[in-house]
């Protein structure tokens, strides 16, 4: 009875939701964008050309692992337990993550699922792997340092003891800094201590060097603390050359010293500003205080001989420690023919380059990105840095010049959002055929992700495409379909940029957006009260870097056509800056029949034709509020009538008003205060006219204004199609529908009573006019309570509802609800979730995307040269390390099938004897590895062996010479002796 009684209030006929059951409403949770959580660690693939980012765990969600690869392509991995990550890493095909609870999961990048895991024995400080191997080296706090066989899923017998008390015992509190591998000689590991740096062999088993830095009295050293006595500042930092020539030692009193990594010796000891730090020096205490080195890397070009530093920290306390430093180091001096100073000048450096960052967040961690090779630490031939903000932000540099990467087409949109955070964003359902041809072109540098495929999807060919627009902080804005679950046949995302068509890059606070559904027209309203134009066109000024000045316009329209992006050559352009200045932009709207609806926050409502453009209308909503003389008394100046009112919610529309026998474009205006007032838009000469047609007040603050078409409950926009009607003579028999916080009403507008509904136990946050397919229409609302619920039209009889769990309830009032079914809403302070209300209640399930190209080929490990080998290092391949970690009982690993069927194909394909070839193949394998290692044994020792018989036979020549000069001087001598006396 009660939608009987609605629907004769309201003036519908038709119950546009009887066939919609509660059990349809049951929301799906389809997709994230974002980040859920801070982010702790990064690594990059360059092979596979993925990304991993981990966060850690927060009240907005657990530690999270997200890998992207090009365009769309992404896999969440979710640990068994909630968990904040401390490191990443990847390793041929599979990721590596270690947890701050010290443990270290295995992860499969085809599946998303865990392999395996375990617990560290002890607290982790240092994880190393290599893609080559198949090995995973933890050091601990107390300095040891254990492998985990990646392949067999085990801890190997190998477990290294803290080296430095053989080199000092008498040191107390010695704790594991770091560790790296050698990046041509694999059998060598760099363990760096708090007191100082070990070389371990794995061949010897034992650590063959020591280094460790001291300052002598008088020298400066990095701060010049306790300047005349013997200093031992503590390492914090230790990488290698990429030849593995030196090794730099970073220390906590903000020294860096460069090593002989053959001798021992110190090359050079220098900081960000001085040299030769570790020279006693008269008047020495002049250095200041250090921020502490953050992380440094030993870069390369693709000649690994053509090296440089990046670093981040260093910095003297009075200098903010917001920049990277690139000193570039140029190309190694030859280390047999170059004297000890030309070494000592290579610690100098050629120049030095400032990576700038934006001020007011440090610098927590950068990460390289090479263009194709993972090894030499990952730092060889870098195209772009990815730095990592303490506001938890990124920003991307091109390296080494430092300018920044836009991550628009370049990343994933979902790390869009912390780059820098999104503010705010609306949506829009555009028109498929006019979003498949919003395709900018614009000069970009080369792509930083290119692997991994997106799964294919269904076709969805006759439905619009959910656009959403995310404002940043720095005044940026990207655009993007968030698709449906289907193909996204346009992936591409647009950009536009604020700051710069205003001329303005400070105070850049984006209010309110909207795009036109048809047409893709785009307007941006901010802080500062002014609304910036776009159209899709070409850009008149393509490849002119200038700023044309333009007087202020207060009140009017600008021509900002010239402020295009010069790398822009179509897309979203400039086109015209109304300067309302009447506050801060509250709300605009984009009509797609030219007209644009523009709110400000001190009360003011401006319509804009686009067809000059001009304004048509600005009036104060002052000159609608009406004292209400019988509570005024009661009220005073504390009630609504004495509260400031501005614009909150615009709509327009195309319907026949209360009391009209013709339809007209309506432009539909809802306020804090709850009143809504129905502007008409007229025909007057070559343009149009908009006049008060009536006044409708409600509750309190208006937050959705649905027209519709009363028999079908379709939408009424104001459409190209709906407009060119009008000229027909054709009428839509129209209502409104609107929500406030507290009240649902249908209505006849303009100012008709219609039917309504109280919400008496939570506050609406969005809402809208919802359809499902071949049932009907619905009328779907977000709440406070971090509830949805559907109400049946024109009843308004709840249908059913569903609790949003993942809604983060702070942000609930940005929440958005499309015509489609789909609620966008926060989840956190960087990540949206997007649900559709029409499901079966499924929670989110993982993308089948494939991430690993299994064609792609690791490239070999740079190995040791001709002279190192001449000179006597021993050549170690990553077989005989798994031999000598794991030993002749490890069962054969996959690369050491593969390594083993490269052998024999290749000893086939030779003069091999047969009866030795049966005997191989009839080997087992544990005879296999027992021979390997004894024949690799063998060959190891061969060089020492020659190059000691070399030795022996050199001194035995060089004695034998000696006899025969020794004798001849005495028969010489003895000859003049006898020729005297004779």
């Amino acid at each position: 009875m009660s939608s009987f009684l609605r629907g004769k209030q309201a003036g519908m006929s038709n119950d546009l939701s009887a066939a919609i059951l509660p059990e349809l409403f049951a929301p799906d949770d389809r997709f994230r964008y974002g980040i859920n959580s801070q982010i702790s660690c990064i690594a990059y693939e360059p092979v596979q050309s993925l990304i991993a980012v981990g966060t850690k765990q927060s009240k907005f969600g657990t530690g999270r692992i997200e890998v992207f690869g090009q365009s769309r392509v992404h896999k969440f991995l979710v640990p068994p337990r909630p968990c904040s990550f401390a490191d990443l890493q990847f390793c041929a095909n599979r990721l590596i993550s270690l947890d701050t609870k010290n443990e270290i999961i295995i992860w499969n990048l085809d599946t998303g699922s865990r392999i395996t895991g375990f617990h560290a024995p002890g607290v982790i400080t240092s994880m190393v792997t290599d893609p080559m191997l198949d090995w995973c080296f933890l050091g601990t706090a107390s300095g040891e340092i254990v492998a985990y066989d990646l392949d067999r899923e085990r801890l190997s017998p190998l477990k290294l003891p803290n080296f430095w008390p053989q080199y000092d015992s008498k040191a107390r509190a010695v704790g594991l800094v770091s560790m790296q591998l050698h990046p041509r000689d694999i059998g060598k590991l760099m363990i760096a201590y708090t007191h100082g740096i070990a070389l371990y062999s794995f061949k010897q088993n034992k650590a063959t060097q020591f280094f460790e830095y001291q300052v002598p009295p008088g020298a400066p050293g990095g701060n010049t603390i306790a300047v005349d006595s013997m200093r031992k500042p503590k390492v914090t930092h230790a990488v290698w050359h990429p030849t593995g020539t030196f090794i730099l030692t970073a220390h906590e009193d903000g020294s860096l010293v460069f090593w002989d990594a053959k001798d021992g010796r110190v090359v050079m000891a220098r900081t960000l500003y001085d040299f030769n730090v570790d020279k006693p020096v008269p008047n020495s205490g002049n250095s200041s205080a250090k921020h502490p080195y953050v992380r440094i890397a030993w870069c390369c070009k693709e000649n690994p001989e053509d090296s440089g530093l990046l670093i981040a920290g260093g910095q003297t306390l009075d200098q903010p420690a917001n920049a990277l430093l690139f000193i570039d180091l140029g190309v190694t001096p030859n280390y047999q023919t170059s004297s000890w100073q030309a070494l000592a000048d290579y610690g100098r450096g050629k120049r030095q380059n400032v990576l700038e960052t934006p001020s007011g967040a440090e610098i927590v961690d950068f990460y390289l990105m090479p263009r194709y090779s993972p090894h030499f630490a990952g730092a060889q031939d870098p195209i772009a840095v990815m730095t990592l903000l303490s506001s938890g932000e990124l920003l991307t540099l091109s390296f080494p010049s430092g300018y920044p990467i836009s991550p628009t087409n370049q990343l994933h949109p979902s790390l869009s959002f912390v780059h820098p955070f999104a503010v705010k964003f609306t949506v829009t359902t555009l028109e498929r055929s006019r979003w498949l041809g919003m395709i900018e072109t614009r000069n970009q540098g080369e792509l930083l992700l290119k692997g991994g495929k997106e799964a294919p999807l269904p076709h969805r060919k006759f439905v619009g495409r959910s656009i959403i627009q995310v404002a940043h902080a720095d005044g940026t804005i990207r655009i993007w379909d968030v698709g449906h679950g289907d193909e996204i046949e346009n992936p591409t995302q647009l950009q536009v940029d604020i700051a710069r068509s205003l001329n303005r890059f400070d105070d850049i606070n984006i209010t309110s957006m909207s795009m036109a559904s048809n047409t893709g027209e785009f307007a941006v309203g901010t802080s500062g009260g002014e609304v910036v134009i776009y159209r899709w066109d070409g850009n008149r000024f393509y490849g002119k870097n200038q700023t044309q000045h333009l007087d202020p316009n207060p009140g009017g329209l600008t021509d900002i056509s010239s402020r295009a992006e010069p790398s822009l050559k179509q897309g979203l352009q400039p086109y015209s800056l109304y300067e309302m200045m009447q506050g801060p932009i509250t709300v605009v709207k984009v009509a797609d029949v030219g007209f644009i609806g523009v709110g400000s926050e001190n009360g003011f409502f401006s319509i804009i034709d686009m067809r000059g453009p001009t304004v048509i209308l600005q009036v104060s909503m002052a000159e609608f509020a009406k004292q209400d003389k019988r509570s005024s008394f009661l009220r005073g100046d504390k009630g609504p009538a004495g509260a400031k009112e501005w614009p909150a919610v615009i709509q327009f529309g195309v319907m026949t008003l209360e009391n009209d026998k013709f339809s007209s474009i309506c432009c539909f205006v809802g306020t804090n205060q709850g009143r809504v007032i129905t502007f008409t838009l007229l025909p007057a000469g070559n343009g149009y006219t908009a006049k008060v047609a009536g006044v409708t007040h409600l509750s309190d603050k208006v937050v959705a204004i649905c027209p519709i078409v009363a028999d079908t409950g379709k939408p009424a926009y104001a459409t190209g199609h709906a407009v060119a009607g009008l000229r027909e003579g054709k009428q839509v028999n129209g209502l409104l529908v609107v929500v406030t916080q507290t009240e649902a009403r249908i209505f006849k507008p303009a100012s008709a009573k219609g039917a309504s509904k109280s919400f008496d136990d939570y506050l609406c946050d969005a809402a809208s006019v919802v359809e499902l397919d071949l049932h009907g229409m619905a009328l779907v609302g977000v709440f406070g309570d971090r509830m949805t619920r559907a109400f049946s039209l024109p009843g308004l009889k709840e249908i059913g509802s569903a609790p949003l769990k993942m809604m983060d309830g702070s942000r609930s009032t940005d929440t958005i609800v499309d015509e489609d079914g789909n609620v966008f809403c926060w989840t956190g302070p960087s990540e949206l979730a997007i649900l559709n209300v029409w499901g079966a209640g499924q929670e989110i399930s993982n993308t089948a995307d494939i991430l690993i190209n299994p064609g792609l080929r690791i490239p070999a490990r740079p190995t040791i040269s001709n002279v190192q080998w001449l000179s006597g290092t021993q050549y170690i391949t990553p077989t005989d390390l798994d031999l000598l970690i794991g030993g002749p009982d490890r069962p054969p690993s996959k690369r050491m099938i593969a390594a083993t069927a490269a052998e024999q194909q290749g000893g086939a394909s030779g003069q091999m004897n047969p009866v030795y070839a049966d005997a191989r193949r009839a080997e087992g394998w544990g005879e296999y590895l027992t021979r390997s290692l004894n024949e690799r044994t063998e060959k190891l020792n061969l060089t020492g062996d020659a190059l000691e018989n070399a030795a022996d036979t050199s001194q035995r020549w060089a004695e034998d010479a000696s006899k025969w000069v020794g004798q001849q001087k005495r028969n010489m001598i003895f000859g003049g002796l006898k020729s005297k006396f004779l």
